[in-house]
């Protein structure tokens, strides 16, 4: 069965906003939303960066059923990963069954301006995601917990204020390394939509598979989540110039990995052509065009897909996502 949710864009919208845009998403019939988490956001002209753990606790009061999670949070930089597993806790204690901790190794436009830091290379980045995850899931399990890690330490530490069940974490993956690791370790795998087919089919669902067998446990219960970026609206036109406003998600890794600054991002964005911005997206005007466009993704196993659109209008497109969209998905794909 799929789940079907809303990527609540924190970079774009005032966070009074976004809260708005996520309930309409549950009266729309998304299944789940999450929230990015960022420090500094894409663009520094009407850009946002909200706490993200500020405002899940304010969506888990203005709703009922919806699942919600970062997609995603870095826990080793800015944050402590005891100050994360105490936010989770908390988070979890209130809204049982609803908390998702997502999590990456970061990007420097978020955890370098905060920190000060020297932005450390990838093996540190994982090697710190990986004593993080150890360290927050000990503190949701044990009392007067004293960890001595390469990075991280804690002495005597309780979380006092914790669900019952144990939330799950879902492992970011771009790469074969970290995709093997979200299936070891994760309850979940986060990727995104508009790559090469080739990532998905060679290396990262493989290596995701290959982590889970190593693991032991069953794949019927693990989550395969995608983000799906999506430009839908009956105006071609109009869901063609939508993806401008997500520009830099066109920008190659090499283009983007060590920058710290929203202006300098924001210039690079803007350098780019349409077409060029358009193609990370699924754009269409036509529901069953649309549809078609997803169902290869369905098709590689991805079963939670987290609907990203890039206009201004949210309001818009949740109405016509729930109403042309989502009915035909469950149709055909339970």
């Amino acid at each position: 069965m799929l789940k079907l949710g809303y990527k609540a864009s924190a970079e774009q919208f005032a966070p009074a906003q976004l809260l708005d845009f996520s309930t309409l998403a549950e009266q729309s019939g998304f299944d789940s939303v999450f929230v990015s988490d960022h420090f500094q956001p894409w663009k520094h002209t009407d850009g946002h960066a909200p706490s993200a753990l500020v405002w899940l606790g304010a969506l888990g009061a203005r709703t009922q059923r919806i699942a919600m999670g970062t997609s995603v949070l870095t826990p080793t930089f800015r944050y402590h990963p005891s100050v994360v597993a105490q936010a989770f806790g908390t988070l979890g204690s209130m809204f049982p069954g609803r908390v998702i901790l997502g999590i990456g190794t970061g990007e420097s436009l978020n955890e370098v301006p905060s920190t000060g830091m020297e932005w450390p290379d990838f093996k540190e980045r994982f090697a710190r995601l990986r004593e993080a995850v150890t360290l927050i899931r000990r503190l949701w399990r044990e009392e007067n917990l004293t960890f001595e890690g390469q990075y991280y330490r804690t002495r005597d530490a309780t979380i006092y204020d914790r669900p019952a069940q144990e939330i799950p974490i879902y492992v970011a993956a771009a790469g074969a390394l970290v995709a093997k690791y979200a299936g070891r370790q994760g309850d979940g795998f986060i990727c995104t939509s508009g790559k090469s087919p080739a990532l998905y089919t060679e290396t990262l669902l493989p290596n995701v598979a290959e982590g889970l067998t190593a693991s032991g446990r069953d794949p019927a219960g693990y989550d395969r989540l995608i983000e799906m970026k999506v430009s839908f609206d009956t105006d071609p036109a109009r869901a063609l110039h939508d993806t401008s406003h997500w520009a830099a998600l066109a920008l190659s890794p090499e283009e983007k990995i060590s920058v710290h600054s929203p202006l300098e991002m924001e210039r690079l964005a803007a350098a780019l052509p349409v077409e060029r911005a358009a193609s990370r997206w699924i754009v269409s005007s036509d529901p069953d065009e649309h549809i078609e466009k997803i169902a290869p993704y369905v098709e590689l196993g991805f079963r939670h897909l987290v609907f990203h659109a890039p206009g201004p209008d949210q309001a818009r497109f949740l109405r016509l996502y729930g109403e042309h969209i989502l009915p035909r998905l469950r149709r055909r794909w339970g």
